[in-house]
């Protein structure tokens, strides 16, 4: 490795001399001395076993290998300039693939639409979005970001919380269900019993409920599907609730506690811009909920 950058540096110091018109030019222009430049250029000479540069008191000449030498100098710094931009540019501009996950429940109604909001000006983004309500493995999934509810377990992956919600007992609006016997829609990862605790603000009273699920499905979507037909009551996110004209909160004036969002991503150093928008509206969109809410 370090024989391969000292070959990099000679060709670009080469470059330099022939561009500039002598070593002492060249060594100004790289603010360095006079003799680490010739140094470097009789090194380059020997390992090529070529003459590169004829050289007299007043001025230089390449010789036909250097012309041709030379010639692959520059276009090794044009791609090296090439590849330095392209990656400032992409710190600057989303571009490419971006590889997120998130649960069901947080997925279609929070996470899609603040990513149409982030990257609508921007059509070279390609989305790979996987609804999956387990944590998966970001490295061996190559996935760029994951949001979460709840802290996930320690691991290598940078963890920040973004924000919170609230889960919302529910009903179709058209429902009267009594709690002593309303028929409960379970998600798959709530337990055979679910317990509820739920808290008035104003009075201060709390409510303790436990129900027996009668139906489970395994999908966000197909909970609400089933509770916006009448099938039973259950539990969404605020942000659901609140903008489906179908619902309606069971108990209005009383709160589940709030959940905290976790943005989980693998990288270590500057987080490519396409991630950081993404965290910044999906932080942004829970902000908005939490003050409505």
């Amino acid at each position: 490795m370090q024989t391969q950058m000292n070959k990099l540096k000679q060709m670009t110091l080469f470059m330099h001399v022939v561009e500039t018109g002598s070593i002492t030019n060249a060594a100004d222009k790289l603010d360095t001395s006079k003799s680490v430049v010739s140094q470097a250029l009789k090194q380059l000479e020997l390992d090529l076993d070529t003459t590169l540069l004829t050289r007299t008191t007043r001025r230089q000449s390449l010789t036909q290998s250097g012309e041709h030498f030379y010639q692959y100098c520059c276009e090794m710094h044009r791609v090296a300039e090439h590849a330095w931009e392209e990656m400032k540019v992409q710190q600057t501009i989303p571009k490419g693939k971006i590889t997120l996950t998130a649960p069901n429940a947080l997925m279609s109604s929070l996470v899609v639409p603040a990513l149409l909001t982030a990257y609508a000006d921007y059509p070279d983004v390609e989305l790979n979005l996987i609804n999956d309500d387990n944590q998966l493995d970001l490295m061996e999934n190559n996935i760029d970001l994951a949001i979460r509810a709840g802290r996930s377990l320690p691991s290598n992956n940078k963890q920040r919380r973004i924000g919170e919600f609230r889960d919302v007992l529910c009903c179709a609006k058209d429902s009267d269900f009594s709690l002593d016997n309303a028929p409960y829609i379970a998600h798959q990862w709530q337990p055979k019993t679910v317990s509820h605790e739920l808290y008035n603000p104003l009075t201060h009273e709390t409510r303790s409920l436990t129900f027996s699920p009668r139906h489970r499905t395994n999908a966000m979507q197909t909970t609400l599907a089933l509770i916006e037909s009448g099938y039973g009551l259950g539990i969404l996110p605020n942000f659901t609730v609140s903008t489906n004209p179908k619902l309606k909160p069971v108990l209005p004036d009383f709160q589940m506690p709030r959940v905290n969002v976790y943005a989980l991503h693998p990288f270590h150093g500057t987080v490519p811009i396409g991630v950081k928008m993404a965290i910044d509206a999906i932080e942004s969109a829970l902000h908005d909920y939490t003050q409505a809410t």
